[in-house]
């Protein structure tokens, strides 16, 4: 419940027997360090079928396929189990579904919403902000979430192999500001453990890196992702790590995820959430403070929650900025300083994020 005492200072150097986990049977056998990738392999991406599945009708079938042209449907069946049968509102459903809406072109909306093309210095690398630095290590995604900023990006120009590690490396290497790596994609645990520890392994070698931060929504939608061996590669190397989540409803935190959160949690694995406000979603009070305490409550701090970014195809999750401001001070009032996420927006050409007023 909560946060339990903090687990011991990570040394430099793990040297005791690796990391036993208890509990969770199926990520201590050696095929379940597969298994993930069979339920990725699953994966809904039939508009036709998601619906008929959840005995939802076959409305605006058409458009809701046209949609995928731009942007192809792609839901894990755990995702789905956490959805509910009969519910065309239904809060995770509506992040993953096609809508008609996304057809339209409406004023403000672009493809690349933050101009990361003038961040992208070479491929799979971004550096945005001083002292970090964010690898594209994977260009996939197990879940298409309708609303990312990076619908558009130019993956095909950013997709990186072991060969291309070196030169993003040698960047990190000679800039001594860089203390912070940010695995991101697409999702980097779309990455088996032996590519994400082999990266990890090089990346240690550079002596002024000190963090190690992965951000990921894969766990939330295939939980099995969270493995006996990826638990331990954290654990062992040298460098603090946090795991920045993506979660925008209490619904898609369950007692599996939970579970496996818990091991990271023991390893002394930093884990934070990021939201994105979106209509229909998580716009209500009700919602946010659901969602700030079932974290919590999961060993996850609250971290950010994101006004929408303006890409092409999501201005119908768009919830403005006064509504925004008004949720947030009711949320002020709700709940106590450390479950209340900060309040941003991220802008092209900032040195970090943007803190939103919280005052009308």
């Amino acid at each position: 419940m909560g946060f339990s005492t903090p687990a011991p200072e990570k040394r430099a150097m793990i040297t005791e027997t690796p990391l036993v986990i208890e509990s969770l049977t199926d990520i201590n056998q050696t095929p379940a360090q597969d298994s993930w990738n069979k339920v990725l392999s699953g994966a809904t991406k039939s508009v036709e079928k998601l619906l008929l599945q959840l005995d939802i009708p076959l409305t605006e079938l058409n458009q809701r396929q046209l949609a995928c042209l731009d942007f192809p449907l792609l839901v894990p069946q755990p995702f789905i189990d956490k959805m509910e049968k009969g519910n065309a509102n239904d809060p995770l459903l509506l992040q993953v579904l096609p809508q008609s809406d996304e057809l339209e072109s409406v004023e403000g909306f672009i493809n690349d919403p933050l101009a990361e093309k003038h961040s992208n210095l070479q491929k799979g690398l971004i550096h945005k902000y001083h002292g970090r630095v964010l690898v594209l290590l994977s260009t996939g995604c197990a879940v298409n979430c309708r609303y990312c900023f990076r619908r558009h990006f130019p993956y095909e120009e950013n997709r990186i192999g072991k060969n291309d590690w070196q030169s993003i490396l040698d960047y990190v290497g000679n800039d001594p500001s860089i203390e912070e790596l940010i695995l991101s994609g697409g999702d980097p645990l779309m990455l088996s453990d032996q590519q994400l520890e082999k990266f990890i392994k090089q990346a240690e070698a550079i002596p002024h890196l000190e963090r190690l931060r992965i951000h990921t929504r894969l766990p939330v939608v295939i939980p099995q992702r969270i493995t006996n061996r990826f638990i331990d590669i954290l654990h062992s190397c040298r460098f603090d790590c946090a795991i920045v989540l993506h979660i925008n409803n209490s619904q898609e935190l369950d007692n599996e995820l939970s579970s496996r959160l818990s091991k990271l949690r023991q390893a002394s694995i930093t884990l934070l959430n990021q939201a994105v406000l979106l209509r229909g979603v998580n716009d209500s009070l009700e919602a946010q403070v659901e969602l700030s305490k079932t974290l919590f409550k999961a060993g996850v701090l609250p971290y950010y929650l994101h006004l929408l970014d303006k890409v092409k195809g999501a201005h119908h999750f768009n919830v403005s900025e006064k509504d925004a401001q008004q949720l947030y001070q009711q949320l002020s009032l709700k709940l106590s300083g450390y479950l209340i996420p900060k309040l941003v927006r991220e802008e092209s050409g900032k040195g970090s994020k943007t803190p939103v007023p919280t005052a009308l």
